[in-house]
């Protein structure tokens, strides 16, 4: 065997097509080498066994990930496997290149020189500053920190501001095929998708007094989505839709929501204030019994829940939150009765009022800058501070949407993910601050030098450094006060939070009358008393407390849910999961036939959460429609089926836990726990893959990995 020289090879992988230059010297039973691909360019070394080359390349920064390699040779043919990590397995082909000069390699300026190259900062001072801005706000009690609300916390959450109370309603006793729990986009988009498979004898159960769900709860001044409203709006094709701006405001989205509620019909079919209290499995006549705050018992033969991410608020467990004698409420359901005004603003009520809001994630982002304009006094206490890049806001280009062809919205949404996911693309279609975070701090760094793992990590690292450094001195350009400046400044890395996108949260802290309260030395707000809030050892007097504490995202399944599901001979769900998830491509599980779930569980994750939720829509509507078709009285995953996609999902998962352990604590790495952050357990190719898997399952027609009862 000769396999020394140059190779150009293939990998048909889970993320799409990967292209690989390689170079092989052999030793003896060893060789070393070089790879160049779509991710870069690395030094490789590994075993030569007979006419088989093996090797491995090992991420360590910012996540762990491990890709094995093994290639045989025969006479100008090259074929092997890649193996691990978000490729999961794939064919490798490639032949013989005519070996050209490696001096330009040898050449090419060191990668790591290059990053460091003109930098105006320590890279180890800054990490160690890092860990130290980390370590101050890690506390002991971790995620048992805020209060569920529940007892005699329950009216944060059961209080519905935008209905007259006293709502009353006859018991329903329907018997009938679809039960959907949820009128968010995640509901609305599964009865869309069941009207347009033929099915209509369904009902939706909502919460609320409308349709919307986080956004029509959340309807606090200045509420936004973060994501391209030309992505984020779901079904403006269909509806022939264009969003007014690039990122839309909460009253669009409300508006957009209630749009797809009249097209398809569904406020027809909808019970509105109801909360779901259980759904039981009744064996004997194979339906799901859903019973509910309004006495209701349905009978229903296929159950979807689609409740979203962010549908249960939570509370910090501040010592004396109860004793507050003024005005408080949590974000997700805000008083206009109190503060005055709307959306927009126009909180006059406030005039005379002393304000203080206690968290500084993505919704006070957008809420201070109103309150700094309306209240008399406003006090923002902070414990750690987001990262606050450029919105860049703007009207639509009419002219623009007039261009677009059909199907562009999922074209659209697909360079989108195509871009977080750090696949190859041609153009950035959204171009905004999302994907320059991906295009230059997450992807790995093109070098025409090979680069170890570990160098790679180091480069990305470096980046990660310069694009937190913008986001702090822009901090320094808009403060006034040296102070303030210096403690809102984020010292993590880019996705340790969430990051916020926002033009006027900086400037209110230009305000005489809005103060900044930094309570990260004492992990957090130390009481609260009858007349107001203690940090720092001071009381501050106000009016209102309003908490911007955030939703139950990555606590226990049971507490998110806040729903009792027992399956097949009384088993509870939550019990079924208590060593984890075990469903088929994240929406059924075994036990709980004709059950559905609509969210993040072992299937593909993205910060575009309606284009997640639409696909999910789309497959279980359609096993809803072909189970039926085929006379099928329940379905659900055969033990095998879900086994193998179980084994599959821990095959590819990648160990991002050091990097989430380095991190500021909050919801991504579960407030600084060891275990595993948001987005364990994940599909973890990205969403195009798993769409195209799930395309492709419902192509062949034959429902593999089901059990159809008939």
């Amino acid at each position: 065997m000769n396999a020394d020289g140059k190779w150009n090879a293939i990998a048909a992988t889970q993320m799409g097509e990967q292209k690989f230059t390689l170079r092989f010297k052999t030793n003896g039973d060893t060789f070393t080498g070089s790879m160049h691909s779509n991710f870069g360019a690395l030094l490789i070394s590994g075993i030569v066994d007979s006419d088989t080359l093996s090797w491995s390349t090992v991420m360590s920064q910012p996540i762990s990930m491990s890709l094995d390699y093994k290639v045989r040779i025969q006479g100008d043919e090259l074929t092997g496997e890649l193996n691990g990590g978000a490729f999961g397995t794939a064919p490798i082909k490639g032949t013989r290149a005519a070996d050209d000069d490696e001096s330009a390699d040898a050449n090419a300026p060191d990668p790591i020189e290059a990053a460091k190259a003109d930098l105006d900062f320590d890279p180890a001072a800054l990490r160690e500053k890092y860990r130290q801005e980390r370590d101050k706000r890690i506390r002991d009690d971790g995620e048992a920190q805020y209060l569920e609300l529940s007892g005699k916390f329950a009216h944060y959450s059961e209080d519905d501001p935008y209905v007259e109370s006293g709502f009353v309603r006859e018991p329903l006793r329907d018997e009938i095929d679809v039960v959907i729990i949820g009128g968010g986009f995640s509901g609305l988009l599964a009865g869309a998708r069941l009207k347009e498979n033929g099915i209509s004898n369904f009902r939706i159960i909502e919460a609320g007094g409308d349709f919307g769900g986080t956004w029509y709860w959340n309807r606090y001044p200045g509420a936004q989505c973060d994501i391209e409203s030309y992505c984020y709006l779901p079904l403006l094709e269909e509806l022939g839709y264009i969003p007014k701006e690039k990122y839309s405001y909460v009253n669009e989205i409300f508006e957009h929501s209630q749009r797809i509620g009249r097209a398809y019909g569904l406020y027809d079919v909808t019970s509105f204030q109801t909360r779901v209290k259980s759904v039981d499995w009744d064996e004997t006549i194979k339906r799901w019994h859903i019973s509910t705050n309004r006495n209701d018992d349905i009978k229903a033969r296929f159950v979807i829940m689609a409740l979203g991410t962010a549908s249960r608020a939570k509370l910090p467990g501040i010592p004396g939150i109860e004793e507050f004698e003024g005005h408080s409420f949590h974000t997700s359901r805000w008083d206009y009765n109190y503060t005055g005004g709307n959306t927009t603003g126009g909180m006059t009520k406030l005039a005379d009022k002393r304000v203080a809001i206690i968290g500084t994630g993505a919704t006070a982002i957008q809420a201070v800058p109103f309150l700094g304009k309306y209240a008399k006094q406003l006090y923002v206490f902070q414990r750690t501070p987001s990262s606050v890049d450029l919105r860049g806001n703007k009207p639509t280009d009419y002219t623009w949407a007039e261009t677009l062809e059909p199907g562009w919205q999922r074209k659209r949404r697909e360079n989108f993910a195509a871009i977080l996911t750090g696949q190859p693309f041609e153009h950035d279609l959204v171009n905004d601050g999302w994907t320059d975070i991906f295009r230059n701090v997450l992807s790995i760094p093109k070098s025409d030098k090979p680069m170890t793992p570990e160098q790679i990590g180091q480069v990305m690292e470096i980046a990660d450094f310069k694009k937190m450094n913008s986001i702090r001195a822009r901090v320094d350009d808009t403060v006034e006060d040296r102070d303030a400046a210096e403690a809102l400044k984020p010292w993590y890395r880019q996705f340790c939070k969430r990051p916020t996108f926002n033009d006027e949260y900086l400037p209110t802290f230009n305000l005489p009358h809005v103060e900044l309260i930094d309570v990260s030395a004492a992990k957090g707000v130390e009481r609260i008393t009858k007349k107001g809030v203690v940090a720092n050892g001071k009381e501050y007097e106000v009016d209102c407390i309003i908490y911007a504490s955030g939703f139950e995202i990555s606590t226990a399944f049971r507490r998110r849910i806040g729903i009792e599901i027992n399956g097949e001979g009384g088993k509870s769900l939550f019990e079924h999961f208590a060593d984890g998830f075990k469903t088929l491509h994240g929406f059924s599980t075994r036990g709980f036939p004709n059950w559905f779930y609509i969210g993040i569980s072992q299937n593909a994750l993205s910060v575009n959460m309606t284009a997640m939720f639409d696909e999910q829509a789309r497959h279980i509507a359609y096993i809803i429609k072909e189970t039926r078709n085929r006379g099928g009285v329940t379905v659900q995953p055969t033990q095998e089926s879900q086994d193998a996609w179980v084994d599959l999902i821990n095959k590819l998962q990648i160990n991002n836990r050091a990097f989430l352990e380095a991190c500021t604590p909050g919801y991504y790495n579960n407030e600084g726990s060891a275990r595993a952050g948001l987005g364990a357990g994940i599909y973890t190719p990205g969403i195009n893959a798993f769409n195209k898997l799930l395309e492709e399952w419902r192509a062949t027609g034959d429902m593999e990995g089901l059990e159809i009862q008939r």
